[in-house]
């Protein structure tokens, strides 16, 4: 069963501070996280951090996932690799509302050398308060799995 309040994160060194802002954002606003890590600052690979975070959205542990890198690129060409996984790279409130409504997006990048941590969790509470729009949006989305 898909759990709504669940949500998976993970991050390579870039992301650690704004990662752990918004642990401590969502957890005060009632979500349970599930930290995929990085926890320090040494140097990883994105990857590793990165495809649990799909899983856990693909298998239904997570309704949502939140990736974070440097440039958000990486995360994101990596979570898009697994099936009915929609990441969008997201730098404004904006850029978040439109991935949920017209693109179903269910994990937001967030690129930590672009964004304040404010920033961020702007970004993130749209994402996770929008809603898909479905309709026209909704056979486009169809057409995205190979």
């Amino acid at each position: 069963m898909l759990n709504t309040k669940t949500i998976s994160i993970g991050c390579d060194h870039a992301g650690v501070a704004h990662k752990t802002i918004l642990i401590q954002h969502l957890e005060s606003n009632g979500y349970t996280i599930l930290n995929h890590g990085t926890d320090t600052t040494d140097s990883v690979d994105y990857p590793d951090y990165a495809h649990p975070v799909a899983l856990d959205v693909e298998n239904g542990k997570a309704i949502f996932g939140i990736l974070i890198c440097g440039s958000a690129n990486g995360v994101c060409i990596t979570a898009n690799k697994h099936a009915g996984i929609r990441a969008a790279l997201c730098w404004k409130n904006e850029i978040a509302a439109l991935a949920r409504q017209h693109n179903d997006a269910n994990i937001i990048g967030i690129p930590a050398r672009y964004m304040t941590e404010e920033e961020a969790v702007a970004c993130v509470d749209t994402f996770l308060a929008t809603s898909f729009e479905g309709g026209r949006h909704q056979t486009r989305v169809n057409k995205i799995n190979c």
